[in-house]
């Protein structure tokens, strides 16, 4: 089979090719860290590195940096009263719901609908909110069995823990409930099991989250600025389903937001590009494979506006994760000045 391309398609792999360089240099730069350089991003890496402890030679849980995350931040809630249980009952009804919605569209519109980018982001957000509830789930059991601390009697709520860990540049702090607890691995084999576990649970569920929060208000914006309005898309048409797929995915993840500890850096922003690149890819592929049938006009090759639409695809990735960038922003602001003694912010 031959695959037509013409000149101005070149234009549109160089701003593909471009945009990937460009979120790998990212990422380089700020998610690698071995230790030896500063971080000048807060939040910059959420891999733990072991470090002999200096009083009695075993490995203690030590950050490399005083701003990296904390797994007790995966699970634990931005509220001081909150039980983190509350959290996870949060997250696993997301995940049931849309998963629910999901089968639906599945069930309405076929296997073909996961050609659309929507399935892709809504797949996505489904799987935040599955590594969030085991996550949750991990830490609400590890909480329940951590014994009352005999050093420290009087409660302490599990969001005044946070914030007094988050000073902290020595030890990993886990939380009971109400209870504070503090826990030193001994033996180099036990640390390394854990930081292990932790780094990249952690890691994963923080880049699924921060990807999902742009990919999830690129979608909806198209969708009801451009596709509704302006475009007429095969099996996309605006009906009760179709409003709770472009929806459903934004109201739960802006609730997971207003209760979580998580940070939002921008330069995780790369991850967002690489997941769209990706996608954009897998449709060059279809249809270098024979697949004729585009599922959004703006993406097809053959119009010679196509680099101009794929110039603009590029460039709206970062208003779209600077919005929810900003949502993060102002929830720690705001809440931190109207609920000073119930809020702990994530500077």
């Amino acid at each position: 089979m031959t695959v037509l391309i013409h000149w101005y398609d070149f234009l549109c792999f160089i701003v593909v090719v471009g945009s990937i360089f460009a979120a790998i240099w990212m990422l380089l730069r700020h998610e690698e860290n071995d230790g030896t350089r500063k971080c000048t991003t807060k939040y910059e890496s959420l891999l733990l590195v072991s470090q002999p402890d200096e009083d009695n030679g075993n490995v203690s849980a030590e950050w490399t940096q005083p701003n990296h995350v904390g797994s007790y931040q995966l699970w634990t809630s931005c509220w001081r009263n909150l039980n983190p249980v509350w959290l996870l009952i949060t997250r696993l009804l997301s995940f049931v719901i849309m998963a629910r919605f999901l089968a639906w569209d599945i069930q309405v519109h076929g296997k073909i609908m996961f050609l659309y980018y929507t399935e892709w982001t809504f797949i996505l957000v489904i799987i935040y909110f599955a590594l969030g509830t085991i996550t949750s789930a991990q830490g609400c059991w590890e909480n329940s069995r951590k014994p009352i601390n005999e050093n420290n009697g009087r409660n302490s709520s599990v969001g005044t823990n946070i914030a007094e860990s988050s000073k902290s540049k020595t030890t990993i702090s886990f939380w009971a409930n109400k209870v504070r607890a503090t826990v030193k691995v001994q033996s180099y084999h036990e640390q390394d099991a854990v930081m292990e576990i932790a780094g990249f649970w952690g890691y994963l569920m923080q880049t699924v989250y921060q990807t999902c929060a742009g990919a999830v208000v690129l979608t909806d914006i198209v969708f009801w600025f451009l596709i509704v309005p302006f475009l007429s898309i095969e099996r996309v048409k605006l009906n009760l389903l179709m409003g709770c797929m472009h929806s459903l995915n934004a109201v739960f993840l802006l609730i997971d937001t207003a209760l979580n500890s998580l940070p939002f850096p921008w330069f995780r922003l790369a991850y967002f590009v690489l997941f769209t690149s990706t996608y954009v890819i897998f449709q060059w592929v279809l249809h270098a494979c024979g697949v004729s049938w585009w599922p959004y006009p703006f993406l097809d090759l053959s119009i010679p506006w196509a680099p101009l639409w794929y110039f603009l695809l590029a460039l709206i990735h970062i208003p779209c994760y600077g919005l929810y960038a900003l949502i993060v922003k102002l929830k720690n602001g705001a809440f931190s000045k109207w609920f000073p003694r119930a809020f702990v912010s994530i500077q």
